[in-house]
């Protein structure tokens, strides 16, 4: 499985990565812009990412809008909405705006911040991203 982390604080971003690193292979990305372009290049190069972590609060492009133009550029290669990346939104922010506006712009996960292995492995096997053990 191919694998992206978009998070901008290093603690977080190792957390995830060392959660993540049994399933596949891991890139990171520091902002939401450097995400977006890095799904450009897989998708260019015909090896396009199974699952992106985004937090939402990041410089130069937060995760939301990440999201939006992670989609957008799916759309544009052709990827019929749901057969794309699987994008689990990991943040801090638990309010229902931002959970609720991350689900309309198309993710398909949402996890609040301490992330727990457990919970975040749950939704891997829920997304279909790994059977469950």
């Amino acid at each position: 499985m191919r694998i992206l982390i978009a998070e901008d604080d290093v603690t977080n971003r190792l957390v995830l990565e060392s959660m993540l690193a049994p399933y596949g292979s891991v890139q990171s990305a520091l902002d939401g812009q450097e995400a977006v372009n890095a799904v450009q290049t897989a998708l260019t190069g015909d090896q396009p990412y199974d699952l992106i972590c985004l937090d939402i609060m990041m410089p130069k492009k937060d995760g939301r809008s990440a999201l939006r133009d992670i989609r957008q550029l799916e759309e544009a290669k052709g990827v019929q909405l749901g057969h794309g990346a699987k994008i689990i939104m990991t943040t801090c922010l638990s309010d229902s705006k931002n959970i609720l506006g991350s689900f309309e712009q198309q993710c398909d996960g949402y996890i609040v911040k301490p992330v727990e292995k457990d919970k975040l492995v749950q939704l891997l096997c829920e997304l279909d991203l790994v059977m469950p053990k």
